[in-house]
């Protein structure tokens, strides 16, 4: 066999390699995984580099966008712009926590649904930070909310069938602030507005519908008067949730936060279910999204009165052993679409067995 054919060869075989790895294969780098896949050194179970999971099924291609929008399941990054090694925009070091560490753009692309941001007035201008009691620091300072919107803008503009949610820790207290981000940032035109958002429990409209009206961004705040003062959604009128930090993973334990209405309030149609620790640790968040995730989703069911929760919020997101995360939101879809524990299970024709 001559240099070039042997070349060629040995490309192939790389290619097929990539083509055909499993979740749990040992791997050097990303490119021996499959797609859909990284590769990723679990570091506390001191194994070595597998691939695991890196991105989402999209129940809307697999299955359908026919639906309500309560009727599937979205993951979602808590604190999705504190960023790993974001530099900083205000010349001071940071001093505080970060929760992910993928930039805005690749969480959405990997198939992250929902952002939880925090929302603070800063330098005349609103930025997200993690800070603490309500004011936002040179030190706590991430970057100017106007520079995360116009990544979501791009995303939601490149993806015509694409919905996606923001859910705020709002402390911006100037007339307008967060309308006037949202303009500049041209995402308004996506905006769904609080009119269409259901009152008392029923269905919300379907995806489909609201793919067709281009309304196509859902934005709920933590600021009750903005609702009547800006037309943004007070939470907690339209969603129930449960305890966030290490209250929310205790294990066989699913209670609502003090400013949700109990879980099993019926007259709130969307459920957001929290998994992260009060303090964000990267090293053992990839032990965290395991069968304690998957246990806790189905804690949370029952506490919610028999209903699956449509919002998952972690930390890391990508960190696991295996399916991680992904797999948990399969878990979700599947029960929400066709009571299955797998959504790929749903899709007509599938050779996945449906377990209940």
């Amino acid at each position: 066999m001559g240099a070039a054919a042997a070349a060629l060869v040995l490309v192939m075989a790389g290619l097929l390699g990539a083509a055909t790895a499993n979740i749990g294969d040992k791997c050097s780098t990303s490119a021996d995984c499959g797609a859909g896949q990284w590769c990723f050194d679990c570091e506390p179970e001191l194994a070595g580099s597998h691939c695991v999971r890196s991105a989402a099924t999209n129940p809307f291609q697999l299955v359908n966008n026919s639906l309500p929008f309560n009727k599937y399941a979205y993951l979602t990054t808590h604190n999705s712009f504190a960023i790993v090694g974001e530099p900083s925009h205000t010349g001071i070091p940071r001093i505080t926590f970060d929760n992910q560490e993928d930039t805005v753009t690749d969480q959405l692309n990997n198939g992250v649904r929902a952002l939880m941001l925090d929302t603070y007035d800063f330098k005349g201008d609103v930025w997200l930070c993690h800070s603490s009691g309500g004011k936002c620091n040179d030190f706590t300072a991430f970057e100017p909310a106007l520079d995360t919107f116009k990544e979501i803008e791009a995303f939601l503009s490149a993806n015509p069938s694409e919905i996606v949610t923001l859910i705020l820790e709002d402390y911006v207290n100037a007339p307008n602030g967060l309308t006037n981000v949202f303009n500049a940032s041209g995402l308004q035109k996506y905006w769904f507005p609080v009119s269409k958002m259901p009152q008392n429990g029923q269905d919300w409209p379907l995806v489909s519908d609201m793919v067709t009206s281009n309304q196509r961004l859902l934005v709920f705040t933590s600021a009750r008067s903005k609702q009547d003062t800006e037309g943004i959604a007070y939470q907690w009128n339209f969603m129930v949730e449960n305890n966030y930090g290490d209250d929310g993973m205790d294990a066989g334990k699913c209670s609502n936060r003090a400013e949700s209405a109990p879980l099993n309030d019926k007259t709130k149609s969307l459920v957001l279910m929290n998994y992260f620790p009060s303090v964000p640790v990267k090293l053992t968040a990839c032990l965290q999204h395991n069968k304690g995730l998957t246990d806790m989703a189905s804690t949370c069911y029952s506490a919610a009165g028999n209903r699956w929760a449509n919002f998952i919020a972690v930390d890391y997101y990508k960190r696991s052993e295996g399916g991680g995360v992904f797999l948990a939101t399969d878990l979700l879809n599947g029960m929400l679409l066709c009571g299955c524990q797998d959504v790929k299970a749903c899709q007509r024709g599938s050779s996945v067995v449906c377990s209940a």
